[in-house]
């Protein structure tokens, strides 16, 4: 597990299944000791109320009676009638009264009833948790040991599983890693400002909204900058900035040649001129020939074109700019797919032929190691920046030209960093060098590191204040930034 930054406190737990399950049985043995009650309604009474222990607490001793009738617990066991014959009240067969089984609440079933009346839930789905007696005027609650005694071994480990994992998704302080086939969840501290996690299986997200993580942008704008990439509105730009609708038939028609001559296509076939949009047939030599329009160069002078030209150059422009900050966005998530891929070769392979060529064990290598990951996070937070970069308003150009600049010196250090843990590094697992050249690199990377690691900390906090240094404390940032650069500078 990996931090971007130094100063980073652990506000989470990483929990395994084992792991969740002990947190389960340690909750449920702390409300049994506490109420002097059973774990099966210790169990009803946590799922009940979302597996908080201090929210059973209050409303239990606030009033008891209310809590016992939301979650279906009687006071005291009512016994089944002593009659030697009772009917079962699903199939209504008789049976002897030995062969008849209730809940608290006294109402008799048979087994074969009972077990097909819990095996439908189980198979229903996880509302079997909040399963009750089958007469429909009774609300007593049927837990766990009434799902032991008749449900099928296969539905058992159903009712297991769904108990197991309703303790993580309906308890505010825990999720699931939403990385694809990730079996974690994560206990998370409320209330220690950053929403950052990393998962045991190295995915990183944001507990607030369960996104990758994505400081230093908020999660509003991260949900509208996903939405635009899908959307369809930016084909929509393409569409008015690249094309112009048939006069006749009004599909939208791309012009893919240089002649000003269009004909749409089929069935609709109409012939008219790109500029103008007026018929074809009312154009030759006298109105400009095949590449220009004199009715359109005319019309244009007198205004008639204004405000579809407008339109259509606004539309350009926006999809220009978008297109400038996605092609950004994306290229360092490609960069920084690549850079995983390489610190797993790292770890795997690379790190051992690289201990055996020098004669350094593996734990003097870490240097390489703690590069290649600063370069993995550092991408993220550098492909983010784009994002807040394209909702920054175009009116505040004093705030945008000093994002620009740090955005500017956050790229160029990091490919500093990059390239000698990438490129450089190379020349030192091809061949054995002098120990003198190779500390040399180790000192040299190591320093770019920590620079790189500096940096980025601070254009983190700059960006997640909403750029308030811009102003009278400009000069003190710009100085930091201008500090690092040289310090990298000195470390080449």
């Amino acid at each position: 597990m990996y931090h971007l930054f130094n100063f980073v406190q652990q506000h989470y737990t990483v929990l395994n299944e084992h792991d969740i399950r002990q947190h389960q049985e340690d909750d449920i043995s702390r409300i049994s000791a506490v109420l002097s009650t059973s774990r099966v309604h210790a169990c009803l009474l946590l799922r009940h109320y979302n597996w908080s222990v201090s929210k059973v607490h209050d409303e239990w001793f606030a009033d008891e009676e209310a809590v016992r009738k939301a979650v279906g617990l009687l006071g005291k066991q009512v016994e089944i009638s002593n009659a030697r014959e009772l009917t079962c009240g699903i199939c209504f067969e008789v049976y002897p009264r030995k062969a008849m089984s209730s809940a608290a609440c006294g109402h008799p079933f048979c087994s074969s009833c009972w077990r097909g009346y819990i095996g439908t839930a189980i198979n229903d789905g996880p509302g079997c948790l909040m399963l009750r007696c089958p007469d429909p005027t009774c609300s007593a609650a049927i837990g766990q040991d009434m799902i032991d005694i008749f449900a099928y071994c296969e539905d058992k480990k159903k009712y297991t599983h769904y108990l197991l994992r309703s303790y993580i998704e309906n308890n505010r302080k825990t999720k699931w890693c939403p990385a694809p086939g990730c079996e974690f969840a994560v206990d998370f501290a409320m209330g220690c400002g950053s929403y950052d996690v990393s998962c045991d299986c190295s995915h990183s997200f944001c507990w607030n909204c369960t996104e990758e993580a994505h400081r230093p942008v908020e999660c509003g704008t991260v949900a509208k900058w996903i939405l635009k990439n899908s959307a369809e509105s930016e084909n929509m730009n393409w569409i008015l900035a690249n094309s112009k609708p048939c006069p006749k038939c009004k599909r939208p028609i791309e012009k893919n040649q240089g002649c000003m001559h269009i004909t749409c296509t089929p069935p609709c076939k109409f012939e008219f001129c790109w500029l103008c949009l007026d018929p074809w047939l009312e154009h030759g030599e006298r109105t400009g020939g095949f590449y220009a329009c004199n009715r359109y160069e005319t019309a244009k002078q007198e205004g008639v074109y204004d405000e579809s030209e407008r339109r259509r150059e606004m539309a350009k422009n926006s999809l220009e700019r978008y297109t400038h900050y996605y092609e950004r966005w994306a290229t360092n998530q490609q960069s920084r797919q690549k850079a995983l891929v390489d610190l797993h070769n790292m770890q795997t392979k690379k790190l051992e032929k690289l201990s055996k060529t020098h004669c350094q064990p593996e734990s003097q290598l870490k240097f390489i190691i703690d590069a290649m990951l600063q370069v993995v996070e550092c991408r993220r937070v550098l492909k983010w920046t784009y994002a807040y970069g394209y909702y920054l308003p175009d009116h505040e150009h004093a705030k945008k030209q000093f994002f620009e600049y740090l955005q500017g010196e956050a790229e160029a250090g990091l490919e500093r960093l990059h390239q000698c843990a990438e490129k450089e590094l190379q020349v030192y697992l091809d061949a054995e060098v002098p120990m003198k050249e190779f500390t040399d690199f180790r000192r040299k990377l190591a320093g770019l590191t920590s620079v790189t690691r500096n940096y980025f900390e601070n254009l983190v906090r700059v960006l997640e204040t909403g750029l308030e240094d811009i102003g009278p404390n400009k000069e003190t940032i710009v100085g930091r930034t201008s500090s690092s650069k040289n310090v990298a500078g000195k470390s080449m």
